[in-house]
């Protein structure tokens, strides 16, 4: 047997041995990086503020029927109604959209308006009613005020009934449950001429039964009752009903404490 002959030789403070007829030892690979774990895609919501600022001075863009999805027509739009003095719907819906959205935002989610201000036309109420879809959401929510008898007052959330998916049947009336309570929480009383606590399940809205995703519709109050008449005009009564309107969005996605 040939003996392997070794040479130690030290350099440098190294030390380094090289053995004659031996094998030299295999280098390790150096270990693959780990890559850190993807970041979740916050959650989408649509806000809908209902009807727009021209749509009372287009009345045959408006007026236009569209599917009302369950197999009959309806109006592509409304002017929507207003406060005795004259504080319009559109209006009070798209700034409590407005202060919805910032406040969805700051607390991650990502949030698409049907409309992206108060001066167009429409969109139709069946392109509202699909724009959940559209937009991978998971929760939507229409924006209004209601104009009943001035003896009335209090909010009602409304949710297509009977339903025409499972996402009706089930997370719709959940996210509808979840801005009820909010509104609650917020201070607000639930309607005393329609619906029944504060819930009012419709057929009739198309912008309900188009849906695909989560959604509800808030009417927020009667606007021709004068107690909340003043309020929806206020920039602070706003706020209220946005903030509520948020923390029931949230609550209904797991992201309020």
């Amino acid at each position: 047997m040939r003996t392997s002959q070794c040479v130690v030789l030290v350099a440098a403070a190294v030390l380094t041995v090289a053995c004659s007829g031996a094998a030299a030892a295999p280098e390790r690979p150096a270990p693959a990086p780990v890559a850190a774990p993807a970041a979740a895609a916050p959650p989408v919501v649509v806000l809908d503020p209902g009807h727009n600022g021209r749509n009372g001075a287009e009345p045959a863009a408006t007026r236009r029927l569209v599917p009302d999805g369950r197999g009959g027509e309806k109006a592509c739009n409304t002017a929507g109604t207003s406060t005795g003095a004259g504080y319009p719907e559109h209006a009070f819906a798209f700034d409590v959209a407005k202060r919805v959205a910032a406040k969805l935002e700051a607390a991650g989610a990502r949030v698409v308006l049907t409309r992206p201000d108060d001066h167009g036309v429409g969109p139709c109420v069946d392109e509202r009613g699909r724009a959940g879809e559209a937009a991978g959401a998971a929760a939507a929510v229409s924006i209004h005020a209601d104009g009943a008898a001035p003896g009335s007052s209090g909010f009602h959330v409304a949710y297509s009934d009977p339903p025409l998916n499972p996402v009706q049947a089930g997370p719709a009336k959940e996210l509808a449950t979840a801005l009820r309570d909010a509104l609650r929480s917020g201070g607000f009383r639930d309607s005393d001429y329609i619906g029944r606590d504060g819930l009012s399940p419709r057929a009739d809205l198309a912008g309900l039964n188009h849906a695909t995703r989560p959604t509800a519709l808030v009417e927020c109050a009667n606007m021709r009752n004068p107690d909340e008449a003043a309020l929806v005009s206020s920039p602070a009564g706003r706020d209220r009903y946005a903030a509520a309107i948020a923390d029931g969005v949230l609550a209904f996605l797991g992201l309020k404490d």
